[in-house]
């Protein structure tokens, strides 16, 4: 009888992923628990995760199998997640929680699912009657369950999940188009707070499932992420920027400030009150006056990168667009625009796409050629040119590379202005 309640505590272990307490195994006690906790057969100290390991079992998020083992390789399923963030203690719940309506929870989970959803983490409204509950959790629904918790721990995490609707997110399957827009949000914080990252295919890897180290790993993530305020989080501030106006610009590079009137040139009645701007989103998308009539032309974003800092503080762009070690002189930093055309005459190349704004930082003349950004598979001109570097389509989308210049002694103001009579126009006061 003995040998068998063992047997089927040990199987109960192994279905809902070792969460069975090891002091409940052939008598063992706390101490002896927490030595075992050190000496996992498949957790060397050289396993890449072994200190989060370590820690989530000590902090009683994990507990490791009857047969000394952690599994680390073994894919979490959300009702495991779910009784695992029902774990975190230092959680806050809401004020009043979605009701639990699931309908295949397992007897097992269904208080740690019930915990989970007052933590904030699951939003049964985004589900019908079923969790999929002993499914393995894949990143894509993981991310949105650690953002939706740290809106719960502070409301700005909740407004940064608006704010990024409409940004440029640092992983493939943004650029390629494969990235969901009920995901989209929730990707664009997992990677701002630095909870994820993109995998050295520079996929977020949305169906990807989620192991147990992996999760050791994001809890620790979690908390340090909990303590910290949104607004110093330079990746996420760039993100949220990029969301709310197209640009980084006032995160990357502060000096740039709205141009004095005495140092524009306004034409016509204009006035300087009236149409002079430094909000980017008043531009954004707009068609914007050319110097030539070529084309149409709309600005949808606009990444300023700066490779004259240290690592700790690089955009978060840098990685899509800069090979490593890659440095600008002082003075000057890369600018890359995605650019829309609705090209007007019979036949446009590139040289001619080039002469539409006559501007070294708005310049649709070419693309980034960097090992990163083609890994990254961002749309560029060379999947629309043809021979002579002719565009082949009429409404093609890429983005192209340019400088900016920054200290006044090197530039003057940064201007364009839309067909609708609003000028942004930004200078350095350096």
């Amino acid at each position: 009888m003995r040998k068998q309640m063992i047997s089927s505590l040990a199987a109960l272990a192994l279905f809902v992923g070792g969460y069975a307490s090891l002091a409940g195994m052939g008598g063992t006690s706390t101490v002896e628990a927490a030595q075992a906790v050190s000496s996992f057969k498949d957790v060397p100290a050289s396993h890449w995760a072994s200190s989060a390991i370590y820690s989530a079992v000590e902090k009683g998020y994990f507990k490791g199998y009857a047969d000394g083992t952690f599994k680390p390789g073994l894919p979490v399923t959300k009702a495991e997640m779910a009784s695992i963030l029902a774990r975190l203690n230092d959680q806050p719940e809401l004020p009043t929680a979605e009701p639990n309506h699931f309908t295949d929870v397992p007897e097992w989970a269904k208080n740690g699912v019930s915990t989970a959803i007052a933590k904030g983490f699951i939003h049964p409204s985004s589900y019908k009657d079923k969790l999929g509950a002993q499914a393995a959790l894949e990143r894509g629904e993981m991310a949105e369950w650690l953002t939706q918790g740290l809106s719960v721990v502070d409301s700005d995490y909740g407004q940064a999940l608006s704010d990024v609707t409409n940004t440029v997110i640092p992983a493939k399957e943004y650029f390629t188009g494969k990235l969901a827009d009920s995901q989209k949000n929730a990707v664009a914080v997992a990677l701002g707070t630095g909870l994820m990252s993109v995998a050295n295919d520079k996929t977020f890897g949305l169906n990807r499932t989620t192991t147990r180290a992996e999760v050791a790993v994001l809890l620790s993530r979690y908390a340090s992420v909990a303590k910290t305020k949104p607004a110093d989080l330079q990746g996420l501030n760039e993100l949220r920027q990029v969301g709310l106006t197209g640009t980084n610009l006032s995160v990357i590079s502060k000096s740039f400030k709205k141009t004095p009137e005495r140092k524009i040139l306004l034409t016509g009645n204009q006035k300087y009150e009236d149409v002079v701007t430094d909000d980017f989103s008043l531009v954004r998308n707009k068609y914007i006056v050319t110097e030539t009539n070529y084309a149409d032309l709309k600005i949808l974003n606009w990444i300023v990168v700066d490779t004259n800092v240290p690592s700790n503080n690089r955009s978060i762009y840098y990685p899509v667009f800069v090979d490593e070690g890659v440095k600008l002189q002082n003075g000057r930093q890369f600018s890359f625009v995605e650019f829309v055309l609705n090209i007007r005459s019979e036949s446009m190349n590139q040289l001619q796409a080039g002469g539409l704004l006559n501007s070294a930082t708005f310049n649709p003349l070419k693309s980034p050629q960097s090992k990163a950004f083609l890994s990254y598979e961002a749309p560029k001109t060379g999947d629309y040119t043809l021979n002579k570097g002719a565009f082949g389509v009429k409404n093609p989308v890429y983005w192209g590379q340019g400088l900016l210049h920054f200290n006044q002694s090197l530039t003057r103001a940064l201007t364009i202005e839309t067909k609708e009579g609003k000028v942004y126009s930004v200078f350095d006061t350096k």
